[in-house]
C-alpha cells in the first residue's frame, strides 16, 4: 500500500472582499516529491502556500499536511511544514549562529539541542563560511540559504519554499538550485518560483495555477506531449526532393510533409504526424532501408515556458481542476 500523500488539498478557497485569491483549489503532493508551482503575479500562489503553512485560514475547503487537519491540530500540522515565505524575512542585526539557534528554540527544538542543530543546517545549507557574520551584511544568495536553513531546522515533512530564487545572480541560483535537490532526498518540496527554467531542472512535477483555479497538473514532459507540440521531426537526406517525398508519402500515420532541397546534396525533411507520434524511430529506418546517409535527426518540443505561457494567457479557465 502506497504511502498517503503529504499535502492533500480539497476545494480550497480563500475569499477577500472584492476578489476570490484562491478558487475550489484541488490537487496532492507525494512523499518524497519535488514540485513546482507555476502562475502569473496574482495567480494565488503565495496566498496558497500561506494557508499550508497554517499562517492564514481557508474561507472554505480542506487541507491535510502528513494526514493532519490544520484545524483541529494547528501545532502537530505546523511542526511537519517548513515555510520560507516570499520575502524572507530574517533578523538582519542578528549573526547567522545565533539567529538559527534562536528559532530552532522557538520550533521546540529545545535549548540543549539548538546549537547542535543549528550547526547541523548550517553544514547542510552551506553556510559554514558567515556562520559568525551578521544576516544584514550577507549578500542576497546567503540570505536565502539562511531562510532555507530556518525552514528546516525542525526537521518538517514538508518545505514550502516561495521564490527561494528571487533577485539571485545565475551561481546563487545554481547552488540554491542543487541544496534543493539535495533537500528532496529528505523531505517533499514545494517551490513556488517564476524561474521556469530552474523548475524543469529540479522539479518531478509542476502544478499551474491561473486567477486562483489550477489549470494543469502534471510533469513537464506530459505537459508538453498533451498541450501540444505538433511533435514535428526534422531530418535532413542524403537523396532528392522527389526520391524523398515519394518514399514518404507511403509511410502511415504523417499529417503533414514537406522536402526542401539543400545546396550540398542534402534535403530537409519536414513530417508532422496526425496523433503527435514520435517518428523519429521511421525516419532512421527508412533512411537505413533506402541508403540514404542521415546527418540530422530532431523532434520538435515545447518548452515548459511555452506550455506555461500558452495555458496562462488561455481567455478561458477550465470548467474544474486539473487532478
Amino acid at each position: 500500500m502506497s504511502a498517503a500523500p503529504v499535502i492533500e488539498v480539497d476545494q480550497l478557497t480563500r475569499v477577500y472582499p472584492g476578489r476570490v485569491a484562491v478558487d475550489r483549489l484541488t490537487f496532492s503532493v507525494g512523499r518524497g516529491e519535488i514540485v513546482g508551482f507555476l502562475g502569473p503575479n496574482g495567480a494565488g500562489k503565495s496566498t496558497t502556500m500561506r494557508m499550508l503553512a497554517g499562517y492564514l485560514p481557508p474561507t472554505s475547503g480542506a487541507v491535510r499536511i502528513a494526514g493532519l487537519d490544520p484545524d483541529r491540530e494547528p501545532d502537530a500540522a505546523r511542526r511537519k511544514v517548513g515555510y520560507m515565505p516570499e520575502n524572507n524575512p530574517l533578523h538582519l542585526d542578528m549573526r547567522v549562529v545565533d539567529y538559527l539557534c534562536f528559532r530552532a528554540r522557538i520550533k521546540g527544538v529545545g535549548w540543549r539541542s539548538s546549537p547542535a542543530k543549528a550547526e547541523a543546517v548550517i553544514r547542510r545549507c552551506g553556510l559554514g563560511e558567515v556562520r559568525t557574520r551578521i544576516i544584514g551584511h550577507l549578500s542576497k544568495g546567503y540570505r536565502q540559504r539562511v531562510g532555507i536553513a530556518d525552514a528546516i531546522l525542525h526537521d518538517p515533512e514538508l518545505i514550502l519554499l516561495d521564490e527561494p530564487t528571487i533577485g539571485l545572480d545565475p551561481h546563487q541560483i545554481r547552488a540554491v538550485r542543487d541544496l534543493i535537490r539535495q533537500l528532496g532526498q529528505q523531505h517533499t518540496v514545494l517551490i513556488s518560483t517564476h524561474i521556469l527554467s530552474e523548475v524543469e531542472m529540479t522539479c518531478s512535477r509542476v502544478l499551474i495555477l491561473k486567477q486562483g483555479r489550477l489549470i494543469a497538473s502534471d510533469t513537464t514532459a506530459a505537459l508538453e506531449r498533451t498541450l501540444g507540440g505538433s511533435g514535428a521531426v526534422t531530418a535532413e537526406l542524403a537523396a532528392t526532393p522527389e526520391a524523398v517525398t515519394a518514399r514518404f508519402r507511403q509511410v502511415a500515420g504523417i499529417r503533414d510533409l514537406a522536402v526542401e532541397a539543400l545546396d550540398d546534396g542534402f534535403c530537409q525533411l519536414t513530417l508532422v504526424p496526425e496523433d503527435a507520434a514520435d517518428l523519429r524511430t521511421t525516419v532512421s529506418e527508412v533512411a537505413r532501408e533506402m541508403n540514404w546517409p542521415l546527418r540530422e535527426l530532431t523532434r520538435q518540443r515545447q518548452s515548459l515556458e511555452e506550455v506555461f505561457v500558452r495555458l496562462t494567457q488561455s481567455a478561458h479557465l477550465p470548467n474544474s481542476n486539473a487532478k
